[in-house]
């Protein structure tokens, strides 16, 4: 691509894509402020709201097709292209083991390998050409610090555009479901059947929809501005503004404790992980002296990015010495602080696994990963349009989307944090969400688990796997929400299973669009049958999942001593399908738990379902062709240089990262391993709760202490409670009685001293001062009466008097001055 090119190119997609960012903010402060002026009752805030998020959807599509042109990707030849290269890997290897060549492995410092030349030539526009596959910019300049320029930067590749469209298709589907899920804050009276006042009644309070729409506009805001950012301190900016959102969404009913309570501790949670963010920040200013991912522009020559400093044009980390001493060369000295003009720019080694370790605490928090989890299952507190956009396409698709953006920073130590922080948060989130009851409640208990298998694939080296299960989940996540949502507005706000069962009769859409949804968390598919140019006949969450498992199978092939990485996904796999047709089951079929509940529940209006057929529809198809497929192959299309050959013995750990043919070597067997899974999963929940051979009561008091274990939810809150809330409980009483006995004491004892002195100052005052002023007044007083006898008024006696004084004063003179 020339210059020319590239600068046609990227103007096209910075208008649409800020245009398409803008759009929501601009809704932001229309519905805030015509809010106050405009009716309560007018629905013009919710149109204004989808009109500025759809008008996003189609400039982001726009630019997925300017994209797609400019990379000249072509989604019906992908296919093709891929089994040729797949081919190709393999003859290559095949040689490899025969005969040596000039493009032998890379060495990544000391023990660091890639695969050979033939991976880095075919993506080679990955790293040391990175304008051919992405742009880069700046919008304006913040301000300049030293060298450090604080910039407002844009960054467009093909994950940039594909997370734009994603967010504004799913965003604009839950706007309008919202509609009428939020039609009850249509008045100027609303009453709150949750809240109760002093005296037994309901709270009142006015409508708030507008205020909805516009929190819910300025978190699209948030997240697109996330997205779009090129540097890591403006993701950090966005980040807050979206933890900001969620805070006022989840705490939308505010009058209720318990959504205040939610909004609090899901703001406070992700400000702890935001602090390990902070300190990353800290190291990278320090030793990088630059924010911005990477400079793309051919024309600005010599001004580089954090990722073309950290590794060279074939995607490697350079680095020097052994253990402890180990550093890391930079290939590049942009606003860095040298003490030698001569000297080599290096970092330490552990400086950078700290650093990227600060900026995966972030994430932690964000995504909700062990062991920060605990705040997102108590945002269900918020109506479920917020939920729904919480749970798939903003605030905890955030921390795995930095991860895959930040991903050539990672070091292999860091990395194996990120396996193991998602290999644990799957299986705790699988295993709650096998005892609740609440619906919203279990697909928040699945959310986490699913993020936690997309960390998993991110940290073994699948950076296609955990981002394309992102995608895929976005869309099949949305889908169960809004039937949730669906569900509780026709049950009228009911939300336990236990009151349900039966449903499929009053609300077939909501339910065969929730079995979708289900499926396709599932990872089910139909054993054997492939559609040409579809691959394996099944929906979306197969193809993801399944590229998942054989990341891991391929990984613990490679170290035998993280076989767990491995076993407790696959493991997981089937109690996801177990508590996902449990939940499909006790909702829809059976008889009524509830009869009340039952013969007042009702299909959503229209204006509800409407958007469920579009998200089934993606959840359905929208990874056809699994990674052969056009969405798989958009992500690939930017994938890190490093990725696509493994690495071998990297890091201080000797950790080994599968290749792409490593993996699809595996691929067919993980395949069938995770679909085997599946099946089980589904049959004991339709065993159980749809056939209901056995008595889950009886299972659950002869389990009784598990049962409690899971639904206290592994004892975190209680941990935390011991670990945190508890002493600082202690240190408060302490310092409150230190306070009360001690600083209050004293200052008691200082106020009646300063009494005491007052009084007897008061006393000295008028017992000493005052008599000795009134003696002296009164002398005074008696010398000037005695005197007033001089004062005749006759001249003659004065005259008489001066000439006395006269004579008197000469003769004293006289007799006393000296001669």
């Amino acid at each position: 691509m020339s210059p020319e090119i590239y600068q046609q190119v990227g103007s096209q997609l910075v208008w649409l894509l800020t245009a398409a960012w803008l759009l929501p903010l601009l809704g932001f402060l229309v519905e805030i402020f015509g809010g106050y002026w405009s009716s309560r009752t007018s629905k013009a805030p919710a149109y204004i709201a989808v009109g500025c998020i759809g008008s996003g959807f189609v400039l982001s599509l726009i630019a997925v097709c300017v994209w797609m042109n400019a990379t000249d990707f072509v989604p019906w030849k992908v296919a093709e292209a891929h089994d040729v290269h797949a081919t190709a890997e393999a003859d290559h290897d095949d040689h490899d083991h025969d005969h040596d060549h000039d493009h032998a492995d890379h060495k990544h410092g000391e023990g660091e390998e890639a695969l050979e030349h033939g991976h880095a030539d075919h993506h080679e526009s990955h790293a040391n050409k990175p304008f051919e596959k992405a742009f880069a910019g700046t919008f304006y300049r913040l301000g300049k610090f030293g060298s450090l320029n604080i910039t407002l930067d844009w960054y467009i590749d093909g994950l940039t555009v594909l997370m734009f469209a994603m967010v504004t298709l799913i965003a604009t589907c839950i706007h309008v479901f919202a509609i009428g899920y939020m039609s009850d804050e249509l008045t100027e009276r609303y009453e709150d059947h949750f809240v109760h006042t002093k005296d037994g009644g309901h709270f009142h309070r006015v409508g708030r929809f507008y205020r909805f729409f516009a929190y819910l506009s300025l978190f699209c805001f948030s997240m697109l501005g996330l997205v779009l950012a090129g540097n890591i301190f403006q993701v950090f900016i966005f980040w807050e503004l979206v933890g900001l959102c969620s805070y006022l969404l989840i705490g939308f009913y505010v009058e209720r404790h318990s959504a205040s309570t939610a909004a609090n501790k899901a703001f406070i949670m992700n400000r702890v992980g935001d602090f390990g963010f902070l300190i990353g920040l800290m190291i990278i200013w320090t030793w990088f002296g630059v924010f911005q991912f990477a400079e793309t522009n051919p024309e600005t020559i010599g001004e580089t990015g954090l990722f073309q400093m950290v590794r060279n044009a074939e995607g490697e980390i350079v680095s020097h010495g052994e253990g402890a001493e180990k550093t890391v060369v930079l290939q590049a000295r942009q606003g860095m602080h040298l003490q030698h003009e001569g000297d080599e720019s290096t970092i330490p080694y552990w400086l950078l696994v700290v650093a990227g370790l600060g900026i995966f605490a972030g994430c932690v928090g964000k995504s909700a990963q062990f062991p920060l989890q605990t705040w997102l299952p108590d945002a269900m507190e918020g109506p479920t349009p917020v939920s729904a956009l919480v749970h798939s396409a903003t605030m905890v698709a955030a921390g795995v989307y930095l991860v895959g953006r930040f991903y050539p920073m990672f070091t292999e130590e860091v990395l194996l944090v990120i396996a193991y922080t998602g290999c644990i948060t799957l299986f705790i989130g699988a295993t709650i969400a096998v005892v609740a009851t609440d619906i919203k409640k279990v697909l928040a208990y699945s959310t986490i688990s699913q993020l936690g298998y997309m960390m998993l694939a991110l940290g073994l080296g699948g950076w296609l796997a955990g981002l394309f299960h992102l995608i895929t989940h976005a869309f099949f996540k949305s889908l169960m929400f809004l039937c949730s949502g669906s569900v509780i507005h026709g049950c009228h706000h009911e939300q336990e299973m236990t009151k349900m069962g039966g449903l499929y009769k009053k609300m077939p859409i909501t339910c065969w669009a929730m079995f979708i949804g289900v499926v396709a968390i599932s990872g089910l598919a139909i054993p054997v049958l492939t559609i040409p140019g579809f691959g394996a006949a099944a929906l979306s969450g197969y193809h993801s999942k399944d590229a998942i498992v054989a990341t891991a199978l391929s990984f613990s092939g490679l170290n035998p001593l993280h076989s767990m990485l491995f076993f407790i996904p696959l493991i997981t796999a089937g109690i996801t399908a177990f508590y996902m047709f449990r939940m499909w089951f006790m909702t829809f079929f059976g008889t009524p738990q509830d009869q009340d509940v039952y013969d007042h529940a009702h299909e959503s209006p229209r204006l509800m379902t409407a958007p469920l057929f579009v998200l089934a529809f993606f959840a359905a198809f929208c990874a056809a062709g699994g990674e052969n497929g056009p969405l798989a192959q958009l992500i690939l299309s930017t994938e890190p240089t490093h990725v696509a050959g493994g690495v071998e013995a990297g890091g201080i750990i000797a950790l080994n990262l599968p290749s792409h043919h490593q993996i699809h070597e595996v691929h067919s067997a993980a395949g069938s391993f995770a679909l085997l899974a599946a099946l089980i999963g589904t049959l004991l929940a339709y065993l159980l709760y749809s056939l209901k051979v056995v008595d889950t009561n009886m299972m659950k008091n002869q389990g009784r202490a598990i049962h409690e274990f899971l639904t206290e939810k592994w004892m975190f809150d209680e941990l935390y409670d011991w670990m945190w809330v508890r002493p600082v409980h202690v240190v408060s009483s302490w310092a409150v009685a230190f306070d009360k006995y001690v600083l209050d004491a004293f200052l008691h004892f200082l106020s009646r001293m300063v009494v005491l002195i007052a009084v007897w100052d008061r006393k000295f005052d008028e017992v000493v001062v005052d008599r000795i002023v009134n003696v002296f007044g009164e002398t005074t007083y008696s010398m000037g009466r005695s005197l007033r006898a001089v004062q005749t008024g006759r001249i003659r006696q004065y005259v008489t008097f001066i000439a006395l004084s006269v004579v008197s004063l000469f003769i004293l003179l006289f007799v006393f001055l000296p001669r």
